[in-house]
This record gives C-alpha cells, sequence and structure tokens, in this order.
C-alpha cells in the first residue's frame, strides 16, 4: 500500500505546528532552512542519567590483559575491538551524520551519542551534542565495562540479581521499553554476565541472564526520535519544544529503526528455529539475537592460563552486520595504539560481515514462459537489509548472455568505478525516509525522500523483506509495516520477474549489498555547513573504494528458447496445453504468453501457433 504522503490534520496538530514555525525562528513563520531549536530536555530517554555513577566507566584497554592475547578467533577483546560496536564514536560517517543532525535540530546529538558513545553519556560528557568534550576513553565506543555493567530493566526474581532491585528503584523513569539508549547501568562497578565465574573468581560480578537476552540488544538497535508523536492516523507529528515526549512509549515516538521489533515478532522470538547451523557456532538452532552475532564456540573466555573452564557455549564477540568497509576508514584515521586494530584483524571483521551477508539469505531462479523469477527468501532474524537505513541497499542484478556468451541485456547494472547504480530498470530493497508537507514547511527543507535523519518523520518507501513469522498485523504493532509494497502473512521471500530478451540462451542473477551509497556520502559531504566530518567520510569512501558492494548470492540458468515448452519438460505435449491453460484461466504470468502485460485471447492465440511449430 502507498504511503500517504498528506494526512488531514487535527486540531491540535495544527496548534503545535504552528508553534514549531514560530519557535523555529523566534519571529513569525518565516521559512527558510534553520536548526529547529530543540533542547536536550526534547530528546530524553528513560534509564541511568549523566553523573549518577560511583564508579566511572573502565577503560577497555584494562580488559584485554585477561580477556586478550590469547586466541585472536575466540578470545573477547580482539574480537569486539574489531567491531563496530568498539569503533562507534570513531565511525566517520558517524560523525558526518552527527554534524547535521546537530544542523537539522539543536541537540539532537546527543540522542545519537547516548548509544555511540554510552560511556561519554553516562559520564556526562555530551552536554555539548557534537562530542566536542568527549575523552579519548569515551572514544572506545560500546566498551566492555558499559555492556557488561547493564542490568535488565524487567527484573525477574530468582532470575535476575536481587542486588539490581536497588538499582531499578533509583532510577526516576522506569525503562518501559529498551530503545534509543535507554540503558540502566550499575552505579558500582560490579560486572555481569552469562556465567558463575565464581570458579576463578576475578573481580566483582554477578551472574546475568539479561546478557543472553535479544531484549539486551533493543536497547540501541531500536532507535526513536521522541520530538515526535504518533497520531490516530498513524503518522508523526511535531511535539511541544523543550518538553518531554508525553508518554515516553517507543512505539509512540518515530520509529527511525525497528531491528530489535522486527525480530520481536518473528519465528525467531518464539524459537530456536532450526538453520542448519547456517549463522556458525555450535547452535545448529537458533533465536537470539546473540545466536547469530554472537554465535557460540568452545573455549575460554579469559586466559587459559587463569584457569577458567573451557566452555561449549562461549559467545564469540564478532557483533557482526552488515558493514563492510567503515572498519578500514577508522583504521586509516586513528592510530592503532588506539583503536587496537590491526590489519589482520580488520580484514577478518570484514570478512565475517560479509559472509553473514551471504548466508543471511538464498536465491532461486526459474523460468516462466518468457520470463525468469527471481526469488530472494530471508533466513536472518529481521527484515533483510535491517538497521540504519540511510544510504544502505540491496538489489538484484541480471544479465543475459547469447549463444557466443556476450552479456546482450542487463538489469540492475552498476559501476565500481563511479558508484552509480542504474535505478530505471533495477529492483531495490530499501528503506526511504523523509519529510511529510508539515514538517518540510517548518524546517524549510524540501518535502519528500531525504536523509535528514534527526527530523525525518515518514517512510516513503520500504520494501525490504520480512523474516519469518511474519504478520502485516504484529509488524504495524511495531510501527515497521511494509511501504509501497505488499507481503502476504507468512511471507518471508520476495518474487521480481524479468522478461527474457530476445537470443538469450543464459541468465546470471545476483544479489547485492551496499553499506554506503554515493547519494548518501555526497549529502553528507555537501550539507554540512558546520566542520569537514563530511569530507572526512567521503575522502575515506572514496580510499577504501566507495563501499564495494557484497554479492550475497548467484545463480546461473540456461533459458528454455522453446517458449511453447510451458512446464520446461523438454517436450512439446498435451501437459503443455494444460499447463498453459491453469496458468491463463488464473492470469499468472505463463498465461501471458506474448508478454504484452495482459492475459487474454492473444495470449492463447500465440501459445498454439508456437505449440503448433513444435516450440
Amino acid at each position: 500500500m502507498a504511503i500517504k504522503y498528506l494526512t488531514k490534520l487535527g486540531a491540535r496538530r495544527r496548534v503545535v505546528e504552528v508553534a514549531w514555525l514560530s519557535a523555529l525562528l523566534g519571529v513569525g513563520v518565516a521559512v527558510c532552512v534553520a536548526t529547529v531549536n530543540t533542547t536536550s530536555t526534547d530528546f530524553y530517554i528513560p534509564g541511568t542519567q549523566p553523573n549518577k555513577l560511583t564508579q566511572r566507566i573502565a577503560n577497555a584497554g584494562g580488559c584485554q590483559a585477561c580477556h586478550g592475547y590469547y586466541d585472536p578467533q575466540t578470545e573477547p577483546f580482539a574480537l569486539w575491538s574489531s567491531s563496530m560496536m568498539a569503533q562507534a564514536t570513531r565511525d566517520p560517517i558517524f560523525h558526518a551524520c552527527l554534524a547535521i543532525a546537530n544542523q537539522d535540530a539543536a541537540f539532537a546529538g546527543e540522542l545519537c551519542l547516548r548509544c555511540h558513545t554510552p560511556g561519554g553519556f553516562l559520564m556526562g560528557r555530551v552536554d555539548d551534542p557534537s562530542g566536542a568534550n568527549l575523552q579519548s576513553i569515551d572514544m572506545q565506543g560500546v566498551s566492555c565495562n558499559v555492556c557488561h555493567r547493564m542490568v535488565d530493566p524487567d527484573h525477574t526474581p530468582g532470575v535476575d540479581p536481587e542486588e539490581d532491585v536497588p538499582i531499578l528503584n533509583s532510577i526516576a523513569v522506569p525503562v518501559g521499553q529498551p530503545h534509543s539508549g535507554s540503558m540502566i547501568v550499575d552505579p558500582f562497578d560490579v560486572r555481569r554476565g552469562p556465567f558463575d565465574i565464581s570458579q576463578i573468581n576475578p573481580h566483582p560480578w554477578l551472574q546475568s541472564p539479561f546478557h543472553r537476552s535479544s531484549t539486551m540488544c533493543a536497547t540501541c538497535h531500536d532507535v526513536s526520535n521522541p520530538v515526535y508523536e504518533r497520531q490516530p492516523d498513524g503518522s508523526y507529528a511535531l511535539g511541544t519544544l523543550d518538553a518531554r515526549h508525553p508518554t515516553l512509549n517507543k512505539y509512540d515516538m518515530y520509529p527511525i529503526e525497528r531491528t530489535y521489533s522486527e525480530w520481536s515478532q518473528s519465528l525467531f522470538a518464539t524459537g530456536p528455529v532450526e538453520m542448519g547451523g547456517r549463522f556458525g557456532g555450535n547452535r545448529s538452532a537458533v533465536a537470539s539475537c546473540q545466536d547469530c552475532h554472537m554465535p557460540s564456540t568452545t573455549g575460554t573466555g579469559c586466559n587459559p592460563d587463569i584457569g577458567p573452564p573451557v566452555r561449549n557455549d562461549m559467545p564469540r564477540h564478532f557483533f557482526n552486520g552488515a558493514n563492510t568497509w567503515v572498519l578500514r576508514g577508522v583504521r586509516a584515521l586513528y592510530d592503532d595504539a588506539e583503536t587496537f586494530l590491526s590489519e589482520e584483524l580488520v580484514n577478518d571483521s570484514i570478512a565475517r560481515a560479509q559472509d553473514m551477508l551471504r548466508r543471511a539469505s538464498d536465491l532461486t531462479v526459474t523460468q516462466a514462459g518468457q520470463f525468469i523469477n527471481a526469488r530472494i527468501v530471508n533466513f536472518s532474524g529481521h527484515k533483510l537489509p535491517t538497521g540504519y537505513a540511510e544510504g544502505r541497499r540491496m538489489w538484484v542484478n541480471v544479465k543475459y548472455f547469447n549463444a557466443q556468451g556476450v552479456v546482450i541485456d542487463e538489469r540492475g547494472g552498476y559501476n565500481p568505478a563511479t558508484a552509480e547504480l542504474v535505478e530505471s530498470n533495477t529492483k531495490i530493497y530499501e528503506a526511504v525516509q523523509g519529510l511529510d508537507a508539515a514538517v518540510a514547511a517548518a524546517t524549510g527543507h524540501p518535502f519528500g525522500p531525504g536523509f535528514h535523519f534527526a527530523i525525518n518523520n515518514t517512510y516513503f518507501k520500504d520494501n525490504r523483506i520480512p523474516p519469518m513469522g511474519f504478520t502485516n498485523a504484529a509488524f504495524a504493532a511495531v510501527q515497521a509495516s511494509p511501504v509501497d509494497a505488499t507481503y502476504f502473512d507468512g511471507q518471508y521471500w520476495d518474487d521480481t520477474l524479468y522478461d527474457v530478451p530476445q537470443g538469450a540462451v543464459r541468465a546470471e542473477v545476483r544479489v547485492f549489498h551496499q553499506t554506503t551509497t554515493k547519494e548518501y556520502i555526497e549529502f553528507l559531504r555537501d550539507h554540512n555547513t558546520t566542520n569537514t566530518a563530511g569530507q572526512i567520510a567521503y575522502d575515506q569512501w572514496v580510499l577504501h573504494g566507495k563501499s564495494p558492494p557484497t554479492e550475497m548470492d548467484f545463480v546461473s540458468i540456461d533459458i528454455n528458447t522453446c517458449l511453447a515448452d510451458v512446464n520446461n519438460d523438454g517436450g512439446v505435449d498435451g501437459s503443455d496445453v494444460e499447463a498453459f491453460f491453469v496458468a491463463w484461466q488464473n492470469a499468472e504470468v505463463l498465461g501471458d504468453f506474448n508478454a504484452d502485460g495482459g492475459v487474454d485471447g492473444a495470449d492463447v492465440e500465440a501459445f498454439f501457433r508456437a505449440w503448433e511449430s513444435g516450440c
């Protein structure tokens, strides 16, 4: 169903928009591009607030003595350090996006910094939303000490540590649904994890099942914009400035990202789902985020010399997703002594990301008369692709060859030299966000699709493939409905038909994923009026191959040029007549024998001419 671009606004919404327009510049309702006068209060998210810790966030470098330097394939430290979790604050794309977010809405950067430098946020160093007050320790991103001090906001007596109760009671505003950095952190440096480590007892610790739960991942992998309030018609209106969101319910805010929520409404959330070891590790069946993104192995979580037990379910701190080039940019911009990176670690991490992309889907290609059908099956636990939507896409490439092996036609062509994709004849899977008419008027930015992360308030397209267990009602309830695309309940695949050009005897079909498009990186470069972060990100993008696409799937198919052989059994007989009429009566693609876009008597005539001729 196509998105509703314009809606009838209620009286309250009109009043709020006039207030926004007036507050935007402080005078009248003049329309020009300007920073929206939001405050830190507008971006308030529940959880542990700045300067509430009794003991500071510890330096990750202190963890490496026990958790590193014994096996770079399994040890937590080396694997964490070569993940985007560790480098989240050094990511040049993040810094470029951060600058424009602050240009678009004052203090928007605080929302971003909560997840990209939770340590810096907790220590009270993001009061400048540009990140100018961050210290070197804050650049360690989502560090060991932050994650391993996190407390389950939904305490279960007898399961979660009882020591968590007074911590939860001290939180002024409870965390209803984790999102957007709504972490609750132990004010003392008591480190939590899924295992009983009393055998070695290295530091204050508590056993925490929360660290095996996908709910922990929701803390930063559902992202909401609290400046917007959900309306009865499903649109998102500007809220009152300098005020907290009225409900603080993430499902009443604008859904920037809904990766966790997608998972929560998938078959995996009620799993485990038998995947035959598709995502690696010792688990053949998987359920939680950790099962796939921290695949288990046999080994130890710290140096064997210390005497830890060997575990068969030891999670590897991979944290790989779909980012396939930014680590190289980080390493070019920062010293290895600061990042704990090396060329080998970066190459291994990127190879794991590419492997995860390949495992995320399967491609099947079949012929239907004068068409071939490319079906992509989503085996991930969320939409494919998912997560940070800006500049990310997946697409189908089809090449047709003649009898001499020469390419005679191509759909979804990509030029690696220019990073340009031919979009006119390409199936692209992506989420496209932007501004509705009201917010465009209030900000001076154009109505329609765009990359203004901090002020976008509508989806113009979201045809990303749902996961197993998808239902339209469940995804609508968590603000993750398809937009300008249709998937029926239970569908976790997508089909695309391609007409076969005359003279084609073979087709090669590929599925590609790209982390950062040319359009997005040029936006970051050209719309940054604050600093050089956009140019720096662009230069790294160029230096490292312009975000080379990853080939996820490949299928080669021989084309049956005998069109009357409708059932593709190698002969032309009565069974083809039967197959044709079944398709014709049901208005299926095979019924459109003359490929004119309609199923009618002309197709019957064309079929029998071919059938009588033997092909």
